[in-house]
């Protein structure tokens, strides 16, 4: 929106001299080479009657716009025109006869000295408004953007999740499944032969587990050693 409204400010600033002038031949120009530009779907300028001055598309000039028309009854919504919009007001959003999405920027322009005082104007000071810009530009761009930014995001969140599962099932192994196999191992040969030591390199809970294990399994074997000498 905001670069949108940037070029309607570029294309009042280029038709500016020639409106002072009541150059028709030279806004003619100026709105046809704009109304050319890659991405512009319409370019005009309305006069205060709401009459197409100048068009990009010839068959427009001189055609009587209707106030309740979506991009003009904003000002015209009240019995008393509005004379001055914000930068969202101005942008309205809308699919053209073949289907695709336009921004649309309306463009108030304004009656200043320089054009109530000019030999060649019958505009009254008084008169805030003198007409109106209206340019449409293509969102295909844009949207073809969003949707290549939107499929970036989808597949950059799939590969954070594979990768974050991946690491977590790596962690949990390294510090949990291979720590828990290596005892379980070390209980089921201590119970084949009790001179297996306990295991290294295990974490601070399981290696105490471990050694409880062995602590109680010798004591075991040592009663069991007592015992059998006991009864001959």
């Amino acid at each position: 929106i905001v670069q949108a409204n940037n070029l309607a400010g570029i294309v009042l600033k280029s038709t500016r001299h020639a409106m002072l002038k009541s150059d028709r031949t030279v806004n003619n120009a100026i709105i046809q080479n704009i109304g050319e530009q890659e991405g512009v779907q319409h370019v005009r300028i309305f006069n205060k009657k709401g009459i197409v001055a100048f068009s990009a598309k010839g068959d427009e000039v001189h055609r009587q716009v209707d106030k309740k028309a979506e991009g003009c009854v904003v000002c015209h919504e009240k019995t008393v025109p509005v004379t001055t919009l914000g930068n969202m007001q101005k942008a309205r959003t809308f699919k053209n006869g073949l289907g695709k999405e336009v921004l649309a920027i309306t463009a108030p322009i304004y009656n200043e000295p320089e054009c109530a005082n000019a030999a060649c104007h019958v505009h009254p000071a008084s008169q805030k408004i003198l007409g109106t810009l209206d340019i449409g530009l293509s969102q295909e761009a844009t949207l073809s953007s969003l949707a290549s930014i939107r499929l970036q995001m989808i597949l950059f969140s799939i590969l954070t999740l594979v990768l974050t599962t991946a690491g977590v099932i790596t962690l949990l192994k390294m510090i949990v499944l291979t720590p828990m196999q290596k005892l379980q191992e070390y209980t089921e040969r201590s119970e084949q032969n009790s001179n297996v030591s306990h295991p290294t390199g295990l974490p601070y809970e399981l290696d105490k587990i471990a050694k409880s294990y062995y602590f109680i399994r010798n004591k075991l074997t040592e009663t069991e050693r007592q015992s059998i000498k006991s009864t001959r």
